[in-house]
């Protein structure tokens, strides 16, 4: 009798043991898998495909609203420099045209990319022209604003406002217009070495 005993304190104790370790389980699983509210958003390329943030999982993220007109232009080839040396790594670049400061983003969807190409050399993604700021804002910077405020506040003073978001898509910081691309160079090269 105390064997038979003995059998099911075993079984009845392992069964903890094992329950235990499926809660475990489930517990990273979920939170591995629980997407940050960064990858819930999406944008749209110019041509009108949506472009997921998800997509762009356990990678580190800089986001641009971009002007071809703006007199902070020439950070295009600065922008494009980072992209050559570090997409292999892990880094993306994403330009969001924007006309909302002092109309300097005349181009359209169609024709804007062609030109950043042309002009600026840029081949990191350019998406569709949207808001940064005012009730049409892009939920996009709408969620990096409201996590990373600016000098006076969240608004998006003009254009090459730059938001740096880490390969776990939480943003990371944020840079002012005048902030040249270079200058951000090492906080990059930290974020990437978080990169699996």
């Amino acid at each position: 009798m105390g064997t038979s005993f003995f059998k099911v304190k075993l079984t009845i104790s392992n069964f903890h043991i094992d329950l235990d370790y499926i809660c475990t389980l489930f517990i990273i699983f979920k939170e591995k898998n629980m997407s940050t509210p960064f990858y819930q958003l999406a944008a749209e390329a110019p041509n009108g495909t949506k472009v997921s943030m998800s997509d762009f999982e356990g990678k580190v993220v800089l986001i641009v609203n971009t002007a071809t007109k703006c007199g902070l232009a020439p950070q295009f080839k600065g922008l494009e420099d980072l992209h050559q040396k570090y997409k292999d790594q892990g880094l993306v670049i994403l330009g969001f045209p924007c006309n909302q400061f002092l109309n300097q983003e005349p181009e359209t969807d169609e024709t804007m990319a062609q030109s950043c190409e042309i002009n600026f050399g840029v081949t990191f993604p350019m998406l569709a022209k949207c808001d940064v700021n005012g009730p049409n804002t892009h939920p996009v910077f709408k969620f990096l604003k409201s996590k990373l405020g600016g000098f006076l506040g969240s608004k998006i003073k003009w254009n090459f406002t730059k938001f740096l978001v880490d390969a776990n898509g939480k943003p990371f910081k944020r840079y002012s217009p005048t902030t040249k691309p270079e200058k951000m160079e090492a906080e990059i090269i930290q974020l990437l070495k978080q990169v699996k």
